[in-house]
């Protein structure tokens, strides 16, 4: 009998990730500046599995554009995703040209997933009686495991390789059969794909129910026997379960075919990898590479000795992972390397006492009270800064230097200890520096201790230097300092059941660890001072970013308060809705079919109902595009598309905010309690998470009513909405000097109306509500450089029409144009652009040689100065206002900022005196040549105010 050939399929992006992130504290970047980790990493991960295994045939299979059936299924898959790092955008083309130059077929077909891809070529080879491995370190190919197809992990943190057959799965998931894996998939979810699942349900109870029902659809079948609030969340969310499920199913059916030929492993171009290698600086990988490849064809390894049917099991722990070509580097040696390269407490001399009983403490005092700056770090029990308590603080002002304060359990005797003290936090002539201040500030005030004094973020300082960078202290340290801390894991261990609480930590530990915080936290403070002032962005952050810390704090403690009864009867409404929709559209149908599925949608739509005529366009599978922007051009015509496009907007509406909001309350304030996030947008927007305020749609009427589940404090207070009215347009009439523009705003005219007035040459009372619904539209596009193409989807003008629009609306507004080439210019000169209070946004690809690329940096040029300036306008006006509340002593409290918009909860008897006080702030916040104007509105909701 033959011996059985072995296929290797290689899944691209997870191990180009994973070569990236394993360098992620360790960079490796060559003499052109260029971060070469994550070619680095994949090449790593080949040569090991070529040297390894030597395998007959292999392939690699890449994503290209990510899964046009599932986002089609579900817009928001995947699309909690990071934006990708530009190190492995760069890396892409470099490793599919070493892959050619390899005679190593890549598998890549437009709109498909890699998993789908590996997922249909290993079912076709498993025909072909080969024994198929496919290389990833990602779970959710467990699903395609059989008598023949294998997962092969790659080595990682000290572990060797695992190869998991059918037996491993069954084991690692509890399960019967491997299909199985796809059920459990789909009860968990997945965080990483933003795959919903049920609510509730984890790794453990999803176990639990394939043990008991066996499938997805058979729990779903069986509710009755749930209890209580599972039973209540699964019955509500039955739909999204089956969604789940079919977004977490591997395709089989993908349109590639498993090529023998062209897969079997060869001789590589070394001529051509040896040109590539060169580029890349990758030295010593070319020579080893040179070594085997010249000398022998191919790599020399011998064959796995368990060539059984049964796969071999993970190696041992202790086993060698070989780089390119043999020589052992084991994640030991990695990790050997890295702190090389790195300082870290081990290698470093420093002196960190622990600080205990009253003569300790008055020295310790006594001696933070003689410093003109401190940096101060809170450990606790938690993340979550309403509610954990200290388990210690620990003080540095010298380099080398720290003291850690452990606190008592016992929380009256840690307010007395905390209270000694307080000589230092109130003390107003002392700079307190830290890493996240906001979130020390939060726990301070729980023991009632406010901070006084000149304050100093080294995260926030961070953010302005280099706003497109990481900045969290490992990375600070490693980059400024090159230094590694010791990692919070060590200590706790992971994040999970098993993970332990600082108070369990011993204290010489946590004394080493809280207190070479402090200390880095202090030495990157001497570092970004000067490169503040390097980048002009000192006054930036010590007149707005840094003032700001505090008002977010009391923000965020102060929270909004939520009517849950409001929002499940708003999801009952919704329910009804939603079934009314399915009603109408079944109709017109002429019979039920699964609304989730892109399919049997396109073939009602397209084949039965023959919408938009014969020439529809359809996905590599061959069935239609049912995505928004096809639906969205055939819904004016079509009252089927535009209930399905309905449809859409409400399932989705109900499961991000109706359903999703009661669990953000806090259970003893009863609020909700967003925390604003200052160093995540570039443009220097506030971001808010848990919930995420500013994604709450207000375009449709079902979208405006959740903003009526935010209610005012209690009958004694109502909430005032105030609103920056066009801020942007107001900005870029300023910034530009487009004096048309500003004699419009002078004039307080309608600004689109005026605008339409002079495009479409009208007179102002003559203009109809199309034409200025057109100048609105270009009045907000241009900020963000639209196209005659971009136009004439967004309204109901052709693309010639649209091009004349364009046209005529920079005739109206001569100097728009040369302002926006300037600030392309001033960025092409600079690479980076700024706001008027000196925010600097970095447009490194606007010299781009890709047009694409470069025309996105062009319009961020254009786009980033008004934002940002719109941005820091209204920090500004919540700096001031905050500043009055406090001072003045008013019951009022600003709750919420998102987008233009501060919301209040102002007691009635304040109501007449504070709306002539807020409407000053904001207008005056900062002086330009258009006067800034703000509406105000009131209700005992959100709505009612806005």
């Amino acid at each position: 009998m033959s011996e059985q050939k072995r296929l290797f399929l290689l899944d691209a992006y997870a191990l180009i990730f994973r070569g990236y992130y394993a360098f992620i504290k360790n960079p490796r970047i060559n003499s052109k500046g260029m971060d070469t980790s994550a070619i680095m990493g994949f090449m790593n991960s080949l040569m090991d599995v070529i040297k390894r295994e030597k395998p007959d045939h292999l392939a690699v299979a890449f994503d290209n554009g990510g899964s046009q059936l599932r986002n089609e299924i579900f817009p928001e898959y995947k699309a909690n995703r990071d934006a990708t790092p530009e190190a492995i955008k760069i890396a892409v083309p470099y490793i599919q040209s070493l892959l050619k130059a390899m005679h190593i077929p890549i598998i890549e077909v437009k709109g498909y997933e890699a998993d789908d891809l590996i997922g249909t070529i290993a079912k076709q080879a498993e025909k072909e009686n080969y024994k198929v491995f496919m290389v990833t370190p990602d779970k959710d190919f467990a699903q395609l495991v059989s008598e023949n197809i294998f997962m092969y992990k790659p080595a990682r943190m000290g572990n060797g390789i695992e190869i998991w057959g059918v037996p491993e799965v069954l084991e690692k998931f509890q399960i019967e059969r491997p299909e199985q894996v796809i059920d459990f998939l789909g009860m968990m979810g997945d965080a990483a794909d933003n795959i919903p699942g049920l609510p509730g349900v984890g790794e453990v109870t999803a176990k639990k129910f394939l043990k008991e029902y066996g499938s997805m659809e058979n729990l779903l079948a069986n509710t009755d026997k749930l209890k209580g609030k599972m039973k209540e969340n699964i019955e509500a969310n039955k739909e999204k379960g089956i969604l789940s499920k079919t977004l977490a199913t591997i395709l089989l059916d993908c349109p590639v075919v498993f090529d023998e030929k062209d897969y079997e492993l060869s001789t590589p171009d070394v001529e051509k990898t040896d040109a590539l290698f060169n580029e890349l600086e990758f030295r010593r990988m070319a020579e080893q590479f040179d070594a085997i490849f010249k000398k022998g064809g191919t790599a020399t390894a011998s064959k796995p000795t368990d060539d059984s049917n049964s796969p071999k099991k993970a190696q041992p722990k202790n086993e060698d992972q070989f780089d390119l070509f043999g020589s052992a580097i084991s994640d030991e040696s990695t990790e050997e390397t890295h702190h090389k390269y790195y300082n870290t407490l081990e290698d470093t001399e420093h002196s960190y006492q622990i600080i205990q009983g009253d003569l300790g403490l008055k020295l310790l005092l006594q001696n933070l009270l003689k410093q003109t700056s401190v940096c101060f770090d809170t450990e606790t029990t938690g993340l979550d800064a309403l509610h954990a308590e200290l388990v210690g603080i620990s003080f540095s002002y010298e380099k080398g230097k720290g003291f850690y304060v452990p606190f008592p359990e016992n929380q009256e005797a840690a307010k007395t200890l905390i209270d000694k003290f307080i000589p230092f936090f109130e003390n107003e002539t002392i700079e307190k520096i830290g890493q996240n201040l906001k979130y020390d500030l939060k726990i301070l005030s729980n023991y009632d201790i406010n901070v006084e004094g000149k304050l100093f973020d080294t995260m926030i300082a961070h953010y302005l230097i280099n706003p497109d960078m990481r900045h969290n202290m490992d990375i600070l340290a490693e980059t400024y300092l090159k230094y590694s801390p010791k990692s919070i894991e060590d200590l706790i261990g992971k994040k999970g059941k098993n993970q332990k609480s600082m108070r369990d930590v011993a204290l010489e530990e946590i004394k080493e660890y809280a207190a070479e915080d402090a200390d880095i936290t202090f030495q990157l403070k001497e570092i970004f001072t000067a490169e503040l002032d390097k980048t002009e962005t000192k006054k930036l952050f010590d007149e707005i970013e840094i003032p700001l810390v505090k008002v977010l704090a009391d923000m965020e403690k102060e929270g909004i308060r939520v009517d849950v009864d409001f929002l499940k009867s708003l999801s009952k409404e919704l329910d009804n809705d939603i079934k009314s929709l399915e009603k109408n559209i079944y109709e017109t149908a002429g019979h039920s079919f699964n609304l989730a599925s892109p399919k049997q949608l396109g073939e009602v739509l397209f084949d039965k109902l023959k919408i938009g005529g014969a020439k529809q366009k359809k996905t590599k599978t061959g069935q239609y595009a049912t995505g928004e922007e096809v639906l969205s051009y055939l819904a004016n015509d079509n009252p089927i598309v535009k209930d399905i496009l309905n449809w859409r907007q409400l399932i989705k509406l109900q499961n991000t905010y109706v359903d999703a909001l009661p669990n953000q309350v806090d259970q003893i304030t009863g609020r909700i309690h967003t925390d604003y996030m200052q160093t995540v947008a570039a443009t220097g927007r506030l971001s808010s998470n848990n919930p995420n305020l500013q994604n709450i749609p207000i375009r449709t009427e079902r979208g405006r009513q959740i903003r009526k589940a935010f209610v005012a404090r209690d009958e004694n207070y109502t909430l005032i909405s105030a609103d920056y009215s066009q801020i942007e347009l107001r900005i870029i009439a300023a910034l530009s000097g487009e004096e048309n523009m500003i004699k419009a705003f002078l004039n307080n005219e309608d600004i689109h109306k005026s605008t339409a007035s002079k495009v479409f040459d009208v007179p102002l009372e003559e203009v109809t509500r199309e034409q200025r619904s057109h100048a609105k539209t270009v009045n907000f596009g241009i900020i963000y450089g639209v196209s005659a193409f971009g136009l004439s989807n967004q309204t109901s003008l052709s693309r010639s029409e649209s091009a004349a629009l364009i046209e005529a609306y920079y005739k109206t507004y001569p100097r728009l144009k040369s302002y926006i080439q300037e600030q392309i210019e001033f960025a092409r000169e600079n690479g980076y652009v700024q706001t008027i209070l000196g925010r600097r946004r970095y447009l490194k690809d606007i010299n781009s040689q890709n047009a694409m690329v470069r025309g996105g940096a062009e319009r961020n040029a254009v786009n980033a100065p008004i934002q940002g300036s719109a941005a820091d306008i209204i920090k500004i006006a919540m700096i001031n206002i905050h500043k009055k509340l406090t001072s003045e002593n008013w019951k009022s409290k600003m709750l919420l900022q998102v987008h233009d918009e501060l919301v209040f909860d102002v007691h009635n008897s304040e109501l007449e005196k504070i709306q002539p006080m807020i409407k000053h702030e904001m207008e005056n916040a900062f002086k330009l040549d258009v006067p800034l104007t703000v509406e105000l509105g009131m209700g005992k909701d959100w709505l009612e105010a806005h």
